[in-house]
């Protein structure tokens, strides 16, 4: 395997004060880039996708993406996204699929380039995986900011 061929390695995060409440997303990538947002009222699964998308679009080449979401990392281990495909973007229990518009992104690239999903448990000493979730939650936490300044 050439150095190009060889995956980057990025952890992702999403963060919520309260759910739906001010939220925040990130990735990073070990000793290297990262990035990081927020969105004045959301929810913790949607910041988790979020983080997950701007890693991707800001990420070149093949990926190994890890997060603490059972949400993200379930969706490609089990496929759900396969059975969301051909059942219209239904779940199995015939309900609309939440976040469709950040999946629909995250499959696409999913579908079209090596991106492998990675389950790490949150809030237990990994290091990167604590990197992220600083992140987002700094970002969750600006969020506050930004509300408190609009009102004066």
């Amino acid at each position: 395997m050439t150095e190009s061929e060889k995956p980057t390695v990025v952890y992702t995060d999403g963060a919520c004060r309260g759910n739906p409440g001010p939220g925040g997303w990130a990735w990073v990538v070990p000793d290297g880039r990262s990035g990081s947002g927020g969105a004045p009222q959301t929810t913790s699964n949607r910041m988790e996708l979020m983080g997950v998308r701007e890693a991707l679009l800001a990420l070149d080449g093949p990926l190994e993406v890890y997060s603490d979401s059972t949400y993200v990392v379930n969706c490609f281990r089990d496929e759900w996204w396969q059975g969301w495909l051909r059942r219209g973007w239904r779940t199995a229990d015939k309900k609309p699929v939440a976040n469709r518009d950040l999946w629909m992104q995250i499959i696409e690239q999913f579908q079209t380039r090596s991106i492998v999903f990675h389950k790490v448990k949150g809030h237990s000493g990994d290091y990167w995986n604590e990197e992220a979730d600083r992140l987002a939650t700094e970002a969750a936490d600006q969020q506050y900011q930004v509300e408190e300044q609009s009102l004066f």
